[in-house]
């Protein structure tokens, strides 16, 4: 969610201090929402219409970049063609949509209840999740954008990541929430 700030006389605005007040409450843009805010923090706010890439494409002329993997571990010549298109997708887009993959739909169903239990537990616990260390020495991260003191608009999100290679994490390095979806994830890869 994005919001577009359009007015040319703005009052003095300190970004670096909301973005600093709004990390160090470790409780995201879901813990604003929980809060009751009633109105959309600057830093969320888009720049003026006039500032961005008038040249864009509509909305309903864009398609997500969608990847089929049917196929890569048989044809070479396959393989290297959805490399290409992975990188283009990247480059072009930042992300893609991968069909054909091979995970079972219970799997991911499973993932989904895992994040959404994860975003649905109380603030406090989710807190000792939360670090913009990147030092690699935690298994699960959360925070919300990566970015966040880079970017030029703050994105209405919050994220988590979790490195499960080369090493998958031990049941305490997970939240609960989502600790038998991983390990799920963690046994059906060490049997492939």
């Amino acid at each position: 969610m994005a919001l577009f700030s359009m007015s040319p006389c703005t009052p003095e605005y300190d970004r670096k201090a909301e973005l600093t007040a709004f990390d160090e409450t470790k409780t995201g843009v879901k813990g604003l929402v929980d809060a009751g805010i009633t109105e959309v923090p600057r830093m969320f706010h888009l720049p003026s219409p006039e500032n961005l890439n008038s040249n864009q494409h509509s909305h309903s002329e864009l398609s997500l970049p969608t990847i089929d993997l049917e196929g890569i571990n048989q044809d070479p010549i396959r393989r290297k063609e959805v490399i290409e298109k992975v990188r283009d997708a990247f480059e072009t887009w930042g992300f893609f949509q991968i069909v054909n993959h091979g995970i079972p739909d219970s799997m991911l169903e499973e993932m989904k209840k895992g994040v959404l239990g994860f975003f649905e537990q109380d603030s406090e616990v989710k807190k000792q999740w939360y670090t913009r260390d990147r030092s690699g020495k935690h298994k699960f991260v959360h925070h919300s954008n990566f970015d966040l003191y880079t970017a030029a608009v703050t994105n209405w999100r919050d994220s988590f990541f979790c490195t499960m290679a080369p090493d998958t994490p031990q049941p305490d390095e997970l939240p609960s929430p989502c600790r038998y979806a991983f390990q799920s994830i963690s046994v059906k890869k060490m049997v492939s």
